[in-house]
């Protein structure tokens, strides 16, 4: 009897180490791609990823969320990335310049636009050109020297001539969420985003566009990082972002696509 349990203790045990040796080899095999997104993108791109498992479930996407000013240090630090959105064209002009990209592989993914936001339950009638003059304390922009929504946000205050007068009530933020949800809670009264943010929010009115004219083009590039270690299947992947079902995602969000 001891030597039958001994023996059904013994497969057991082999039944399990080759199935954990299966598993292991399967997790192995399925490979992984890194893509580090500007934070305005984060409701879009995590829509469009079960079209994309879908066509290939032996590939595991993680993205990174951040301000684009913050994934460009990451990346220029080394930090294992395969693939970058950017929400200006600057922070991915900066990569190309330090020879970081893989060239031939940057597009242009996304169009956006700006717009100015308060809280849901603030009935003040404000516009972009009003903004001076508002009765408002406190409008939180991301910073422009790392938060592209900030850089555009400045560029349409500037052209409005209004940004220096504005300054002493600018409360910056560190990405574009970040300014949102400044907004959303009622810290600040007011606040410049993208028009994809506030879509997303049930607890803001946007109350202007910015003008046209009034700041750069909101280009959204994509690239694939050059110490991609599976840069194939990264190259594959911007070109999924680029394809009619992709974009269709994008454009319940509130994106455009621009002309490459």
């Amino acid at each position: 009897m001891k030597r039958k349990q001994l023996l059904a203790l013994a497969l057991a045990t082999f039944v399990t180490a080759c199935t954990a040796s299966t598993l292991n080899q399967q997790d192995a095999s399925k490979m992984t791609l890194t893509v580090s997104v500007a934070s305005s993108v984060q409701d879009a791109m995590k829509a469009v990823l079960p079209l994309y498992q879908q066509e290939n479930p032996d590939v595991e996407i993680v993205y990174n969320f951040g301000s684009s000013g913050s994934l460009q240090q990451q990346i220029e630090q080394g930090a294992p990335t395969d693939i970058f959105i950017s929400a200006a064209p600057k922070q991915m002009n900066e990569l190309q310049d330090k020879d970081l990209l893989l060239t031939e592989t940057r597009k242009n993914l996304l169009e956006n636009n700006v717009v100015l936001v308060i809280p849901k339950d603030n009935s003040e009638t404000v516009t972009f050109e009003t903004l001076p003059t508002a009765k408002l304390d406190r409008i939180a922009l991301g910073n422009p020297d790392s938060v592209p929504a900030g850089q555009y946000g400045k560029e349409v205050l500037s052209s409005l001539k209004s940004y220096d007068k504005l300054t002493p009530k600018l409360v910056y933020g560190k990405d574009v969420r970040q300014v949102l949800f400044y907004v959303e809670t009622g810290n600040v009264d007011a606040g410049i985003v993208y028009g994809t943010d506030a879509k997303v929010s049930d607890k803001v009115t946007i109350t202007d566009t910015a003008p046209k004219g009034t700041h750069s083009p909101i280009v959204y590039p994509v690239a694939v990082v050059k110490e991609s270690k599976n840069s194939e299947e990264a190259k594959k992947f911007v070109d999924f972002l680029l394809e009619e079902k992709a974009q269709a995602v994008f454009g319940d969000y509130g994106f455009t696509k621009p002309e490459n």
